[in-house]
């Protein structure tokens, strides 16, 4: 599973670095209050794929992941103690003389 993992990664940086080749012409990137002047147009798109890609699971992790493991958490701390009462140990109640 890992060397298939390391091929996929092998792959995209390859595609990666022969579409910054391909597309070697400047363009002009407006910000608002800063411009940057003749960035590659193939960098450019691989920058704002990764700030996309980085974003999305930031966004992600905020909203699904963290709210989940919450949830998993209180369920296994709510199952613990469930299962610490099942099985302690009651002692029979002594007969009196």
């Amino acid at each position: 599973m890992r060397i298939l993992q390391l091929l996929i990664a092998a792959l995209c940086v390859a595609a990666g670095v022969v579409f910054g080749a391909l597309n070697p012409q400047g363009v002009a990137l407006d910000f608002g209050p800063w411009r940057i002047d003749a960035a590659p147009l193939g960098l450019s798109l691989l920058l704002a794929m990764l700030v996309g890609a980085i974003l999305g699971g930031l966004v992600l992790g905020a909203f699904v992941i963290w709210p989940l493991r919450r949830r998993v958490y209180r369920l296994e701390r709510r199952n613990g103690a469930d299962e610490s009462a099942e099985t302690a140990v009651v002692e029979p109640a002594r007969p009196t003389p």
